[in-house]
C-alpha cells in the first residue's frame, strides 16, 4: 500500500478566509469598570513590552539597586530587651514604666538569681534530709563564685544586695558590720544552722577565731564588746529587729557535721530534724521580724494532710538578691578599691553579668549526673544571652530552606520539552525572591525598625514562601500564552497583561493585611508585621519588574535552542518542528447552545530559505457533533481551542525519530486538573460532599474559636533545649510567684492622705491573687511599719516621762527611743520658731485612729529612715525623693541637733505584694483588672497609684487585645475591599476574574478556571509550606506554638489574591500551615463548586455573524452535522484531529464585552516563522540542504 503523499508547501492561491467575527458592542453604555480593568491591563502590557526590549538594563538595574537595600542589614539592631519587645509605646503601661525610671533610674532595687530543685523522678519528694543536702551543695558551690575583673575578685559578699545596714558612728565596729552583714538569700536552708554557710562575710577581732556567720553569736558578741565601745543603740536595733542568736540557735541539717554549734537545738540528740515541720509555714532570715520567707517562696508542688500540716513537696527554691549596676556603682564610688580604675555605671554592669554566668555554670555542675536531684539555674544575664544568641539569623537553616525551595522550583519547572523548560527560571527566581526579602530587610533597618526572634526566625521563609508563588504565576502564565500572540516581542507584555492585576492584587492585599496588623498592641508582633509589609513590597517589585526581564532572557535561550540549566550546550528539542498557527472559522456560524467540535487539521509544509526550517500551517477542516448526554462529557472534558487542543492532546502522540518523550512527559498539573480533578469535582455528588464538609469545618472553626485563649508564657520566648527554659518550665509548675508593687506618686499630700492609702492597700490586699500571709505575718507597707516605729518611741517616751528621766528640758537621762521621741514632739515646722517644748504632753505622734499627725508626718520620716534601716529595708518603700540622712545623738541637746529636717513631699513610694496562683492569662487578667479597679478608687480619694510587676509589664496588653484584633480584621476587609474594587475595578469581580472572563456554561468556565490556576496555586502553596516547614525546626516554642501576626493569601480563580486575616492567633507554625491548606481547599475545592452553582454571568462574550451553511440546533442532534472542508486545499496533507467543546450563548445583553478582531491573527499565503509561544508554540528542525 503506497504512503501517503509527501508533505508540500500551501498553494500559492490559497488565502485564508477573511476574519467575519468582527466587534459587535451592543447598544448602550458599556461598563465602565471593565474599560478602566482593559486601560490597567494595558499600562501593565506596554511595562512587560518595554521590560522585554530592555531586559538585560532591566536586570542589571534592578540587582544593582536591591544589592544597595541589601547593605542596609549591616546597620540592623537586634533587639532582645523583653520590655521593648513587649510594651506597647505610648500605652499606660508604657507610661508608668517610664516613670518608675524616671524616679528610680533604670534598674530594678536588686537582681534575682535563682535555684530550683527538683527530682529526677517525677513527683518525688524532696522534704528530706538527703535532699536538702543537695541543694545546699548546690547553693554553697554556686555563692562561691569569683570573677576577676580590672584587677580585682568579685565575690557574691561584695555585689550581693543587704537589706538595711545601719549607720554606726563607731568606725571600726562600722566596718566589722560591714563585712558582717549578711546578704539577702532566701532560701530553705535558712530554717537550719546551715543556711549561715552561704554567708560569705566574716571578721577579725584580736584574741578570737575568724567571726562568720556560722559561729557567730550576735548577743555574746555584744557582751563582749560591751566594755569597750558603746553599743547601746546597736544593741537596740537588734533587739528590734529579733535578731537573737541569728544562725546557731537554728537546728543543724546535719548533726554530725563537726562545725554544728553547741547551741543547736539538736546538737546532743544528734538526731535529724523533721524536714517538713521545720519548713512548715517558711522560713526566717537573720532577723525573725524583717526576714520572714513565706512557704510559698520556698517550696513548691506542697501537698498537706486534712488538717492542712505539710507533708511533701516536689521543688526547693533559693533566690539570691545581687544589687543593681547603679548601686553597685554607688557602692563602690570613691572607694580605695576601685579608685584606680575609672570606675563607671557600665564596668559595674559588666561585673555582675560576669558574676551570675559564673553562678549560673557553677550551680549547674554542682550535682553529679548520676544525682537523683538535678538544679535548674537562673540568672536575666544567661537569659539575654540566651536570647541573642538565638535571634541572630542561623545561616544553617536559611540555607538549608533556601536550597530545598531552589531544588523545588527547579524539578517542578524542568520539562522533558526543552521549548516548555523552565528549570534555569526557577532557580533564578528563588534566588530573586532571596535578595528582595534581604533587601526589603535592609530597608527595614535602615529605617530603624528593630530585629526581633521573629525577624530572624519567622520572616525570612514565611516572605520566601509568598514571594515564590508570584514567581510560579508568571512562569506559568508566560509559558501557557493565549493564541493571538502574535510577536515574540509582545509575549511578556501579555503576560504581565494576563497576571499582573492578580500579582497586583495578591501583594497589596498582603501588605494591607501586614500593615493593618500593626494595630496590634505588642511591639514585637508590631515591627514583624511592618517589616513583613515592606519586605512583601520588594517582593512585590522584584516580580514585577526584574523578574520578567529573566523571563525575557530565557525566551531567548529558547529562541537559540538552548539546554535549559546548562545553556552553553545545544538543545536535543531542536530536531522537531509543528509550527501551530491559530484557526478562524470563518463565514460560519455557531448554533446557540453547546456543541462538541471536532476538527481536522491538514498540515501544510514548506522550508523557508532565510530560516532554513521546516514550517507547518495547519488551516481547519471541522465537523460539529451533538453534544453527548452527560453535561459533563461535553464541557469538562473538552478543550477550548484547537491551539490548546492540538498541544495537550497531540503532544504526546507525535514522535519523531530523532526525539522520543516518555510517557509521563504529557501529564502535569493542569492535565491532572482537566482530565482528572475537574471532572470528579464538578459531579452532582463530589459538589454535595465539598458543600457539607466546608459546612462542618467553618461550624468547627467558628466553635473553635470560642475556645481559643489569649496567653505567652515566658517560656515560650526562651529556645527549646536551653537550660533557661528548662527553668522557666519548672518555675511556672511549681512557683507561679509574682513579685508586684503598687506604686504611689506625687501630686497629693501623703499625711492628709493617710486614710486613703490606708485603704487602697486594704483593698489591694482583698485581691484574690494576693498571697495572703500567716495571721502572725498580716501584710506590711511602709506606712505600717513607720507608724508602729513612731507607736513605739511614743510608748518608750511616756514610760521615760512617768518615771522622770525625761523632763521638760533633757532627755539625756531616758532611753534611745525615747530621745527620738521628744526630739520629734518638739518640732513645729514653722520656721521662725521651730521648737515648742510645751508640745511634749500635748499632743502624740500617732493618734488614736492610727494616723500620724500631719504636721509632724515628713520630719518623722526623715528620722525613721536613719533611725530604723531594717525596718525600711524590709518595708521596700524605694522613696523619691530620698529622705535626708540624719543623725540622733541623745547626750546632744544644743538647737541645731534638735532641729529636724524634713523629708520633701513624696514623688514616689511603693507597697509590696506577692501574687500566686497565676497559671492561665484569665487569671493575670482578673487580677490585673481589680488592681487597676482598686487603683482607681483610691483616685477618686486623691491618690495617685498605679501597680506595677511583670504580670502588668506582660499581659496588660491582652486587655485590649481582643478590641485590637476586631479593628485589625475589620480594617484589613474594609482595605481588601477596597484594594479589590481599585485594582479590579469591581468589587463584584475580586476572587472571580477567570471565572468571569470565560465562556460557557457554570461548569465549563469553572472547569477552565480551574484548569488554568491548579497549577500555579498548587506550586505556590507546596513553596509556601517548604518555607514554613523550615520553623518547624526553631527552637522558640512562640514560633512553632505561639501566636504572631500571620498574613498571606491563597489565590483562586485566575491566581486573584483572597488574603487571609493578618491576626494574633494561638500558633504560629502551625496556624500559617493550616492557613496555607485552607486557603488551597478554598481555592482549589470550595470556590470552583460555589460558582459551578452560583456564579455570575460572564462578562465576555464571543459574538459570530449567522450563516445558512450552518443548520438548526435541532438538525444537529439528528443528523451530525458537519462542516466541509474548503475546495481550494490540495490532496496531499497530514490530518491532526482534536476535540473541541465551544459554548455558544445568544446575542449578549448590553454592557458586555466583545473580543475586537484585530485580536484574531491572520492567514497569509506564505507562512513566516514566528516567535515561540505558548499559545503558538514551535519546535524546530532544520531544514535538509537544498538541492
Amino acid at each position: 500500500m503506497a504512503g501517503p503523499p509527501t508533505l508540500r508547501e500551501l498553494p500559492p492561491d490559497y488565502t485564508h478566509p477573511p476574519p467575519t467575527t468582527a466587534p459587535q458592542i451592543p447598544t448602550g453604555n458599556p461598563k465602565a469598570p471593565l474599560w478602566l480593568r482593559t486601560y490597567f491591563q494595558g499600562l501593565l502590557f506596554a511595562l512587560g513590552c518595554s521590560i522585554q526590549r530592555h531586559c538585560g538594563k532591566v536586570l542589571f538595574l534592578g540587582l544593582l539597586a536591591f544589592g544597595a537595600l541589601a547593605l542596609g542589614l549591616r546597620v540592623a539592631i537586634i533587639e532582645t530587651d523583653l520590655e521593648q519587645l513587649w510594651v506597647e509605646v505610648g500605652s499606660r503601661v508604657s507610661q508608668e514604666l517610664h516613670y518608675t525610671k524616671e524616679k528610680l533610674g533604670e534598674e530594678a532595687a536588686y537582681t534575682s538569681q535563682m535555684l530550683i530543685q527538683t527530682a529526677r523522678q517525677e513527683g518525688k519528694n524532696v522534704l528530706t534530709v538527703e535532699a536538702l543536702g543537695l541543694h545546699l551543695q548546690a547553693a554553697f558551690t554556686a555563692s562561691k563564685a569569683q570573677v576577676s575583673l580590672y584587677g580585682k575578685s568579685w565575690d557574691l559578699n561584695k555585689i550581693c544586695y543587704k537589706s538595711g545596714v545601719p549607720l554606726i558612728e563607731n568606725g571600726m565596729i562600722e566596718r566589722m558590720i560591714e563585712k558582717l552583714f549578711p546578704c539577702v538569700i532566701l532560701t530553705p536552708l535558712d530554717c537550719f544552722w546551715e543556711g549561715a554557710k552561704l554567708q560569705g562575710g566574716s571578721a577579725y577581732l584580736p584574741g578570737r577565731p575568724d567571726i562568720q556567720w556560722t559561729n557567730l553569736d550576735p548577743e555574746q558578741l555584744l557582751k563582749e564588746l560591751g566594755p569597750f565601745a558603746s553599743l547601746e543603740g546597736f544593741r537596740e536595733l537588734l533587739d528590734k529587729a529579733q535578731v537573737g542568736q541569728a544562725y546557731v540557735g537554728r537546728p543543724c541539717l546535719d548533726p554530725e557535721d563537726l562545725q554544728c554549734p553547741p547551741t543547736a537545738p539538736n546538737h546532743h540528740s544528734r538526731q535529724a530534724p523533721s524536714v517538713a515541720q521545720e519548713l512548715s509555714g517558711g522560713c526566717h532570715g537573720f532577723s525573725h521580724k524583717f526576714m520572714h520567707w513565706q512557704e510559698e517562696l520556698l517550696l513548691g508542688g506542697v501537698a498537706r494532710d486534712p488538717q492542712g500540716q505539710l507533708l511533701r513537696a516536689e521543688a526547693l527554691q533559693s533566690t539570691f538578691l545581687l544589687m543593681s549596676p547603679r548601686q553597685l556603682y554607688e557602692h563602690f564610688r570613691g572607694d580605695y578599691q576601685t579608685h584606680d580604675i575609672g570606675w563607671s555605671e557600665e564596668q559595674a554592669g559588666i561585673v555582675l553579668r560576669a558574676w551570675q554566668r559564673r553562678f549560673v555554670q557553677l550551680a549547674q555542675e554542682a550535682l553529679p549526673e548520676n544525682s537523683s536531684q538535678q538544679i535548674h539555674a537562673f540568672s536575666s544575664a544567661t537569659l539575654d544571652d540566651v536570647l541573642h544568641a538565638f535571634s541572630e539569623v542561623s545561616a544553617t537553616r536559611v540555607a538549608g530552606g533556601y536550597l530545598l525551595m531552589l531544588a523545588y522550583a527547579c524539578v517542578t519547572m524542568l520539562r522533558w520539552d526543552c521549548g516548555q523548560s523552565q528549570g534555569a527560571v526557577g532557580l533564578a527566581g528563588v534566588l530573586l525572591v532571596a535578595l528582595a526579602v534581604a533587601s526589603g530587610l535592609g530597608l527595614c533597618a535602615m529605617l530603624g525598625i528593630a530585629f526581633n526572634a521573629a525577624t530572624t526566625q519567622v520572616l525570612p521563609f514565611l516572605a520566601l514562601g509568598i514571594g515564590v508563588d508570584d514567581v510560579f504565576l508568571l512562569a506559568h502564565a508566560f509559558t501557557k500564552a493565549p493564541p493571538g500572540t502574535p510577536q515574540q516581542q509582545e509575549r511578556m507584555g501579555e503576560c504581565l497583561r494576563r497576571t499582573g492585576t492578580s500579582v497586583t492584587l495578591t501583594s497589596a492585599s498582603n501588605m494591607v493585611a501586614f500593615f493593618t496588623a500593626a494595630l496590634v498592641p505588642i511591639p514585637a508582633l508590631r515591627a514583624f508585621s511592618l517589616q513583613a509589609a515592606v519586605v512583601v513590597g520588594c517582593n512585590f517589585a522584584a516580580v514585577m519588574l526584574v523578574f520578567p526581564a529573566i523571563l525575557s532572557l530565557d525566551l531567548r535561550r529558547r529562541h537559540h535552542q538552548r539546554l535549559d540549566v546548562f545553556c552553553c550546550f545545544s538543545s536535543p528539542c531542536s530536531a522537531r518542528v509543528v509550527q501551530i498557527l491559530p484557526q478562524e472559522l470563518g463565514e460560519r456560524t455557531i448554533p446557540v447552545g453547546i456543541a462538541h467540535l471536532t476538527t481536522t487539521v491538514q498540515a501544510f509544509t514548506h522550508c523557508e530559505a532565510s530560516s532554513q526550517h521546516v514550517v507547518t500551517v495547519l488551516p481547519p477542516q471541522a465537523h460539529l457533533v451533538p453534544p453527548a448526554s452527560a453535561p459533563l462529557a461535553s464541557e469538562l472534558f473538552s478543550p477550548r481551542g484547537s491551539t490548546r487542543d492540538l498541544l495537550d492532546q497531540e503532544e504526546c502522540s507525535r514522535q519523531k525519530a530523532s526525539f522520543e518523550a516518555p510517557p509521563c512527559a504529557c501529564w502535569n498539573l493542569a492535565h491532572f486538573a482537566r482530565y482528572q480533578f475537574a471532572p470528579l469535582l464538578l459531579q452532582s455528588h463530589a459538589k454535595a460532599l465539598v458543600l457539607v464538609f466546608s459546612g462542618a469545618l467553618l461550624g468547627l472553626g467558628l466553635y473553635g474559636a470560642t475556645l481559643v485563649q489569649d496567653g505567652l508564657a515566658l517560656a515560650d520566648v526562651v529556645p527549646r533545649g536551653t537550660k533557661e527554659h528548662a527553668f522557666l518550665s519548672a518555675q511556672l509548675r511549681y512557683f507561679s510567684l509574682y513579685e508586684v508593687a503598687l506604686v504611689t506618686q506625687g501630686g497629693f499630700d501623703y499625711a492628709h492622705s493617710q486614710r486613703a492609702l490606708f485603704d487602697l492597700h486594704q483593698r489591694f490586699s482583698s485581691l484574690k491573687a494576693v498571697l495572703p500571709s500567716p495571721a502572725a505575718w498580716a501584710p506590711r507597707t511602709w506606712l505600717h511599719y513607720y507608724r508602729n516605729w513612731l507607736q513605739g518611741i511614743q510608748a518608750a517616751f511616756d514610760q521615760d516621762w512617768a518615771s522622770g528621766r525625761i523632763t521638760r528640758h533633757s532627755c539625756r537621762n531616758g532611753s534611745e527611743d525615747g530621745a527620738l521621741a521628744y526630739k520629734l514632739l518638739i518640732q513645729t515646722g514653722n520656721a521662725q520658731e521651730p521648737l515648742d517644748f510645751g508640745q511634749l504632753t500635748t499632743r502624740k505622734l500617732v493618734d488614736e485612729e492610727g494616723l500620724i499627725a500631719p504636721e509632724l508626718f515628713y520630719m518623722g520620716l526623715t528620722v525613721w529612715v536613719s533611725s530604723d534601716p531594717l525596718g525600711l529595708a524590709a518595708s521596700q518603700a524605694n522613696f523619691y525623693p530620698p529622705p535626708p540622712e540624719w543623725l540622733h545623738d541623745r547626750f546632744d541637746t544644743t538647737g541645731e541637733n534638735l532641729r529636724i529636717p524634713a523629708a520633701q513631699p513624696l514623688e514616689f513610694a511603693q507597697f509590696p505584694f506577692l501574687l500566686h496562683g497565676l497559671q492561665e492569662t484569665a487569671d493575670f487578667l482578673e487580677a490585673i483588672e481589680g488592681a487597676r479597679a482598686a487603683c482607681a478608687e483610691a483616685g477618686q480619694a486623691g491618690v495617685r497609684a498605679y501597680p506595677s510587676g511583670p504580670p502588668f509589664l506582660f499581659w496588660e496588653q491582652y486587655l485590649g487585645l481582643r478590641r485590637c484584633f476586631l479593628l485589625a480584621v475589620c480594617v484589613l476587609l474594609v482595605c481588601t475591599f477596597l484594594v479589590c474594587a481599585l485594582l479590579l475595578l469591581s468589587p463584584w469581580t475580586a476572587a472571580l476574574v477567570g471565572f468571569l472572563t470565560s465562556q460557557g456554561s457554570r461548569n465549563l468556565r469553572a472547569a477552565q478556571a480551574l484548569e488554568h490556576t491548579f497549577a500555579p496555586v498548587t506550586d505556590g502553596a507546596v513553596s509556601t509550606l517548604l518555607g514554613l516547614l523550615m520553623l518547624a525546626g526553631s527552637n522558640f516554642d512562640f514560633i512553632v506554638r505561639y501566636g504572631a501576626l500571620v498574613g498571606g493569601g491563597g489565590r483562586v480563580c485566575h491566581a486573584v489574591s483572597t488574603p487571609a486575616d493578618a491576626l494574633p492567633d494561638r500558633y504560629f507554625f502551625l496556624v500559617l500551615t493550616a492557613l496555607t491548606l485552607l486557603g488551597l481547599l478554598h481555592g482549589l475545592v470550595l470556590l470552583p463548586v460555589l460558582l459551578s452553582l452560583l456564579g455570575p454571568p460572564p462578562e465576555v462574550v464571543q459574538m459570530y455573524k449567522e450563516s445558512p451553511r450552518v443548520p438548526s440546533p435541532a438538525a444537529a442532534q439528528d443528523s451530525g452535522l458537519r462542516w466541509e472542508s474548503s475546495p481550494s486545499l490540495p490532496q496531499a496533507f497530514a490530518r491532526v484531529t482534536a476535540s473541541m467543546t465551544v459554548a455558544f450563548r445568544p446575542p449578549p445583553l448590553p454592557g458586555a464585552y466583545v473580543h475586537p478582531a484585530s485580536d484574531e491573527p491572520t492567514w497569509s499565503s506564505v507562512a513566516t516563522p514566528t516567535a515561540d509561544t505558548s499559545g503558538s508554540p514551535s519546535a524546530r528542525a532544520s531544514c535538509p540542504a537544498a538541492e
